[in-house]
């Protein structure tokens, strides 16, 4: 399983404790627990944001634990995450954030924009795409955290609380 440990001055925390985790595909799993708990540790271990003390992962058949850096760049090109926290560029255009992956494949301009244009209008932001994060609600971020993460079409979703900060307009 995977272990993560945290050291400090106060002492020693063990955020996962030989954690196996089997999700098959086309499988929805949700992980649920009190807070300070391991969720996003999880999560971020799945696509190595967090880098475990022991044990492996493998996503989609691939070991993310053994990739080099170049490796694990492109294996996270097929993992889209939503951040708890959105993780927007707050000097970039809602349509930029959402954009910025697309543009980092190397992916043609007018794909970008079509792909843009797309995921804006199905969550509801099309009105806002020149706007800036700092112009948007909580549930606004949200959902461009949640196309961004969807933009390059990525064949595992991981969500941190993805829908922490939804209105209820959009999750009726």
């Amino acid at each position: 399983g995977v272990t993560r440990r945290y050291r400090s001055a106060a002492g020693d925390r063990t955020a996962l404790d030989a954690v196996d985790l089997h999700v098959a595909r086309g499988e929805v799993f949700g992980v649920v627990g009190r807070s300070g708990a391991g969720k996003s540790t999880l999560i971020r271990a799945i696509n190595r944001l967090e880098t475990p003390d022991a044990g492996k992962v493998f996503v989609d058949g691939q070991e993310i634990t053994a990739l080099n850096p170049a490796e694990l760049r492109a294996a996270r090109r097929r993992i889209g995450m939503i951040f708890q926290h959105f993780n927007l560029l707050n000097a970039k255009t809602i349509e930029d954030n959402v954009a910025f992956p697309l543009r980092l494949e190397g992916r043609p301009e007018a794909e970008v924009k079509g792909r843009v244009k797309e995921l804006l209008a199905q969550l509801g932001l099309a009105d806002h795409a020149k706007k800036h994060p700092a112009q948007l609600s909580g549930g606004q971020k949200q959902r461009v955290g949640i196309a961004r993460a969807l933009a390059c079409g990525p064949r595992v979703l991981l969500c941190d609380e993805a829908t922490s900060a939804l209105d209820p307009q959009t999750t009726a």
